[in-house]
């Protein structure tokens, strides 16, 4: 039966919790509840296709199947042995295990994983005298498996690659934000379709391209060739396809408000519009090559986001005083009436903006405690 409630957990970038939750709940969730770096929530099949196809801020959704006890690497072999796979695995199915957490005597993520791959194939040959191919790269049935304490959650990965892999980016800047982060960063600011979005150091486009996704209601799965859960005993194709038919038909033809998205690199630009063209958003996101002194406000109001290079060594973040100090006078003298939000990773460039942060949002980007800050341009 599609309607029967299952528990999920999905995983999401440190800091960003409670954003996630609320996507969940909108997205038609129950019983949300946050975590670290993760939402609990219920529901049927078809929320579960949802999510996939339409969160523009998660990692990946989870379906849990079992908790085993693994106090140590032969007490998990047989638990994970005496588990009945055959419901979720066939032996032509070929599958991987990804394995995360740890204890005092399971503490090496590769060597737990490699305990779990083996008890299932010598499960698998006991029974039917086949194994599983196992693959890495591009598994029918991706296994996640999480220690905490002495048990194991062992689980299915419905969402096979990462959900921030939206499939439209083959084109790269050199320091890209992930599409989940830049979609969150337009949550945090709260940014709404009806603003004008400005980005005025693009680099490959990414926030303008999730500004326009959001404008123009298109779900960010529809880029994506493939899910985890299209290879599931259980999936359901007429499901799947009504969802997808649901999405398309969803779709605006015409932005709210205009989104423009500038750089000083033409090479760095070229890619931001190969992206642009990918998800036949070329039309509607307006991508301008321009030094950031050169810049004018499109619009009397309007929200800027940019997330101007940070420097790691000394010599670059001497050189980047310039680069933050001139963002902060092209804001104040051109941009009366917006808002705008720098992401940085570095205190002391955040100070040569020379303005006053009327919020400061601590976020994480990857592994890089950030800060969102907030400017009130009046």
């Amino acid at each position: 039966m599609n309607n029967e409630k299952k528990s999920y957990f999905a995983t999401v970038a440190r800091g960003l919790e409670a954003i996630a939750a609320k996507e969940l709940e909108k997205l038609g969730a129950i019983d949300v509840s946050p975590d670290f770096t993760g939402v609990h929530f219920r529901g049927d099949k078809a929320l579960l296709y949802r999510v996939n196809l339409w969160s523009r801020i998660l990692f990946r959704v989870l379906m849990p199947i079992a908790d085993v006890k693994s106090d140590n690497a032969e007490q998990l072999y047989q638990s994970v042995y005496n588990f009945n796979w055959e419901e979720y695995l066939q032996v032509d199915d070929t599958f991987a295990v990804i394995c995360t957490g740890s204890n005092k005597n399971l503490n090496h993520t590769h060597f737990t994983a490699l305990q779990i791959k083996n008890a299932i194939v010598d499960r698998q040959r006991k029974q039917t005298g086949k194994r599983s191919n196992i693959d890495i790269e591009n598994p029918d049935i991706l296994i996640n498996a999480h220690i905490v304490e002495n048990c194991c959650i062992l689980s299915l990965d419905s969402s096979g690659e990462s959900l921030h892999r939206r499939g439209y980016r083959p084109a790269m800047g050199l320091a890209p934000l992930k599409e989940t982060f830049a979609s969150a960063l337009l949550e945090l600011a709260e940014w709404q379709p009806d603003l004008p979005f400005l980005d005025p150091l693009c680099g490959s486009g990414t926030l303008p391209i999730e500004a326009a996704l959001k404008s123009l209601n298109i779900a960010p799965g529809l880029y994506r060739k493939k899910f985890g859960f299209q290879s599931w005993k259980d999936f359901d194709r007429d499901l799947w396809e009504e969802l997808i038919v649901e999405a398309k038909e969803s779709q605006l033809s015409q932005l709210s408000a205009p989104i423009f998205g500038s750089d000083r690199d033409p090479n760095i630009l070229k890619q931001a519009r190969s992206n642009a063209r990918f998800c036949n958003l070329e039309k509607h996101v307006q991508l301008i090559q321009k030094d950031l002194s050169e810049i004018e406000a499109p619009c009397d109001r309007g929200i800027i986001i940019c997330n101007p290079p940070y420097g790691k060594r000394i010599g670059e973040v001497e050189e980047l005083g310039g680069l933050y100090k001139l963002l902060g006078d092209v804001f104040k003298q051109r941009f009366k009436g917006w808002t705008a939000f720098v992401l940085t990773g570095n205190k002391e460039l955040a100070k040569r903006i020379g303005l006053k942060a009327s919020r400061r949002i601590p976020v994480n980007n990857g592994s890089l405690p950030c800060t969102l800050l907030k400017y009130e341009l009046y």
